[in-house]
């Protein structure tokens, strides 16, 4: 099978693709311009961008044209217009920075637990002994426990904490130690760290919200790995002020990047980092190799990996 994929990734990616069988032609196709792939290409290999966000809205006349497959770098596909999932087959790279991101969350919480720099002594009159949290014995909550959520339980199992999990489906993660409540006002009622890991989709839209942070566990720490849109961030901050949450910290927010001035940006209790936790730099050689992988079976007439199902949005 002679293949033509029109690529958004970067040039270096690109020249490491070919691995299977049957060499792929290569085209570049702009953030903004995805038609191009839609007249010229079999497989369209797409990264979030703005150009998405901002230029992609309105549905080309073409689409999908001879396209048989979209394979998106990201995990999510929320950030994408929908019209993008009219392709034949489109598939995600789930999976791949979960390892990194579970780490980011265990850093968060440890950094929480600790607060090492407000214990740093450099002068004589700061050397004072100072109270330091603990990790084993609290209890993590995992809203979702796909490929993240699950990474981020075995790490907490490991450390000495209670982990307790929610997902979408109710069924059983599968991972021994874990413990399964029934519904998030539950998760949110008793967990000292709250991970939120599920999919941006309309369902997921303000999952925590006034109500949810009115039940939440006094003083927890949220941590927010998701989409920003899964919280309401008005009512995130509302209740950082009036205590009811301790802490939060967010790797991603609604929108992306935040306006100039936005509160979260200067809240004490906020730790706001610019959606780096799958730490790209480090995984990318595990998504080449799971798009070389999935070009392989491709070529052989198999299903890839990870296909995203339009009516869940995921």
């Amino acid at each position: 099978m002679s293949l033509i994929i029109a690529s958004q990734l970067d040039s270096d990616f690109n020249r490491s693709l070919g691995l299977h069988p049957s060499a792929p032609t290569l085209i570049d196709v702009a953030e903004d311009e995805p038609w191009t792939a839609a007249r010229e290409a079999d497989i369209l290999l797409i990264r979030p961008s703005p150009a998405w966000r901002q230029s992609a809205r309105i549905r080309p006349d073409i689409w999908p044209g001879r396209l048989k497959w979209v394979y998106s770098a990201s995990a999510g596909v929320d950030f994408y217009p929908g019209w993008l999932l009219e392709a034949p087959l489109v598939t995600c790279g789930r999976g791949v920075a979960s390892e990194e991101i579970a780490d980011y969350v265990i850093a968060a919480i440890y950094a929480h637990a600790k607060n090492l720099q407000a214990a740093e002594a450099h002068s004589r009159e700061q050397w004072i002994p100072r109270p330091l949290g603990r990790v084993s014995g609290t209890t993590i909550g995992i809203v979702g426990l796909g490929a993240i959520g699950a990474a981020v339980a075995r790490r907490g199992l490991a450390l000495g904490a209670q982990v307790i999990g929610l997902r979408r489906s109710g069924a059983q993660s599968g991972i021994s130690g874990v413990q399964h409540v029934s519904d998030l006002a539950t998760l949110a009622a008793e967990a000292d760290h709250i991970v939120v890991a599920v999919p941006g989709t309309p369902k997921t839209r303000h999952l925590f919200n006034e109500a949810l942070f009115a039940r939440i566990k006094p003083g927890a720490h949220l941590i927010n790995v998701a989409r920003g849109s899964v919280v309401d961030q008005e009512a995130l901050i509302d209740a950082l002020d009036r205590d009811r949450l301790g802490f939060a910290t967010l790797d991603v927010t609604d929108p992306e990047p935040l306006p100039e001035g936005h509160p979260l940006y200067t809240h004490p209790r906020v730790r706001l980092t610019p959606h780096i936790s799958s730490n790209y730099s480090l995984v990318r050689h595990r998504l080449l190799e799971k798009v070389n992988d999935d070009l392989s079976r491709f070529v052989r007439g198999e299903k890839p990996s990870d296909i995203v199902d339009p009516a869940r949005g995921y």
